[in-house]
């Protein structure tokens, strides 16, 4: 795991951040930053956090939410060592976005570790089995199973980290 430049830090969104200028390619990710972040946050359908250097500037962000998991969706190794209910909790990383501004400085590693570790500290408060991501396309696939993310069963896209994992990780 990289370190993170010293002079970057993890806020949650309000007000003062500037989710304006935020470009990341991604024009559904961009649009949400712009649009909706602040909304969803407010009404609390998602927790938002950005990552920033000066205050302001957003050089990426994510999103955490309660989610639930069909146990039948998950592979059949990682089921067996669930209860058997029809569905168990998890956290949803909803989005995830770096600023083009920023790309190569490993700042996707940075926002994924710091979004696992806080699914993992909530999980200690409200129970969470994995945090689930829908990765936009291959790529973004690839990236969360370079991270050790196992692909769901039936949901193209869909994948997953057993909290289990996520506790080992930084044990």
């Amino acid at each position: 795991m990289r370190e993170a430049q010293p002079d970057f830090r993890f806020e949650q969104l309000r007000a003062h951040h500037d989710r304006e200028s935020f470009t990341c390619g991604v024009p559904a990710l961009d649009h949400y930053l712009h649009r909706q972040a602040r909304q969803d946050a407010r009404k609390n359908v998602a927790a938002v956090y950005v990552l920033t250097s000066d205050g302001k500037q957003v050089a990426g962000y994510y999103t955490l939410s309660h989610f639930s998991v069909e146990l039948d969706s998950l592979p059949e190794a990682t089921a067996r060592r669930l209860p058997k209910y029809p569905q168990v909790p998890a956290t949803l990383v909803g989005r995830l976005a770096i600023s083009s501004a920023f790309r190569g400085q490993g700042l996707g590693e940075l926002l994924l570790m710091d979004a696992l570790k806080r699914s993992l500290d909530g999980s200690k408060r409200i129970a969470s089995a994995a945090v689930i991501v829908d990765a936009k396309d291959g790529a973004a696939v690839g990236f969360y199973k370079k991270y050790g993310f196992l692909q769901l069963i039936g949901i193209a896209n869909r994948l997953f980290l057993p909290m289990a994992t996520i506790e080992n990780m930084f044990g």
